[in-house]
């Protein structure tokens, strides 16, 4: 039944059947009770059929007061067009845990500590945090945490006259300031930049045992095999309970060479940790060009500054915005249509320029313009908030010229 029906429904009923015992003086007190039930039950039963089908919106407490958020003009870094060549979008992959059918109404969003003013000079910096951190992942590779010095990279008295120098001292204030902690022993380096990812670099590279291919383009099942043996070989670096690997790639270069890189993060006992862990809490290990292990890196950025949990729109929403052109995007073209959206996935973007750590849909979307003919597709990527737009000042719109 529709709206309308149900309302004139109630228009409709009997006076008789509602006031009339009360007009029947005749009427015992007993009949009386009975009709004023049955008027009450009818009246109860129509409107909630109404209430079934009138927009639940209408009904529903307006959303929770949360503060608003905004979209940093950093989050187009020059980073570059991200793009992914392909013959197939399934040869895309990655181990992300989030799917479709996973019921989640909220996701966090924390404020990232790191600024940056219009000269790009970092500020935020916690230099303690910072070397509690490198002391941890020094400890976790059973170095002598109590006699380990440690630096930063300040620029060296000579390294500053010559950049005075050739800019006749022309620099912004604090282009000098240090942004890292270093500290180096037994040919293992270790630096924490302000955005608490640990770089970890072997002097001289490790080798790994024969029968495992670490390369740039080993194939899926070798680096599979050589995630495995450095699982369990760094499990202390890892310091995760239950690591999980996360193989992502597939793409081709123009040498048409496919390519694997290999990461892990912890799982966890629900949803929403584990979509964190998968995204910020991650540990990365890097081949050289001989297929030894020279460089780690342990991403963990600074949570501390939680927002809120924000209600998120679905996936089919996000959909609408990015046809509608709200997204940020790298790629110098606009979307070309829903005919060419390939895939789509739930992630935070979490580089360091971000003002905050929120989470974005991400639409692979295969490029028909740039098909080779070979047969070989370009996937650029668009990126949608998956915070609900009414707690965004500044939901991006494409204008050709990919501003947020």
């Amino acid at each position: 039944m529709k709206t309308e029906k149900l309302l004139n429904a109630i228009g409709k009923i009997d006076d008789n059947l509602i006031y009339g015992a009360v007009n029947d003086a005749k009427t015992k007190k007993k009949n009386i009770w009975i009709k004023w039930s049955a008027a009450a039950a009818f009246l109860a039963f129509v409107i909630f059929s109404v209430t079934q089908f009138i927009p639940k919106s209408n009904f529903m407490e307006e959303l929770p007061k949360l503060p608003m958020l905004s979209i940093s003009e950093t989050s187009n870094e020059a980073m570059g067009f991200e793009g992914y060549m392909a013959y197939e979008i399934s040869e895309l992959v990655n181990a992300n845990p989030w799917n479709e059918n996973m019921e989640i109404s909220t996701l966090p969003v924390y404020q990232n500590p790191l600024s940056y003013d219009e000269n790009f000079i970092e500020h935020g910096a916690d230099f303690t945090i910072m070397k509690t951190y490198l002391l941890e992942v020094a400890n976790r590779l059973g170095m002598d945490t109590d006699n380990l010095p440690i630096s930063d990279n300040t620029p060296s008295a000579e390294e500053q006259a010559a950049v005075l120098e050739k800019t006749n001292g022309d620099i912004p204030d604090g282009y000098f300031n240090p942004t890292a902690v270093i500290a180096e022993k037994n040919g293992i380096e270790i630096e924490v930049d302000a955005s608490l990812t640990a770089k970890i670099t072997f002097d001289p590279a490790v080798t790994l045992p024969d029968g495992y291919v670490f390369s740039y383009d080993s194939s899926y099942d070798d680096i599979a095999s050589v995630a495995e043996y450095l699982k369990e070989t760094y499990k202390d670096l890892l310091g995760m309970d239950n690591p999980q690997i996360n193989i992502y790639g597939g793409d081709y270069n123009i040498d048409l060479q496919q390519s694997y890189k290999i990461e892990f993060y912890n799982a966890a006992n629900n949803l929403t940790d584990l979509i964190l862990n998968y995204n910020f809490n991650r540990t990365a290990f890097y081949c050289d060009e001989n297929g030894d292990l020279y460089m780690a890196r342990i991403f963990q950025p600074n949570l501390s500054k939680k927002v809120a949990d924000y209600p998120i729109i679905s996936a089919e929403e996000a959909k609408e915005l990015l046809l509608n052109g709200n997204y940020i995007t790298t790629v110098p073209y606009e979307m070309p249509g829903e005919n060419y959206i390939a895939k789509r996935e739930l992630v935070y973007r979490t580089s360091k320029h971000e003002k905050y750590y929120m989470p974005y849909y991400r639409f692979y979307v295969e490029l028909p313009d740039m098909k080779k003919d070979n047969g070989i597709k370009l996937y650029g990527v668009y990126y949608v908030p998956a915070v609900n737009k009414a707690y965004i000042t500044d939901m991006p719109i494409w204008d050709g010229s990919f501003n947020s």
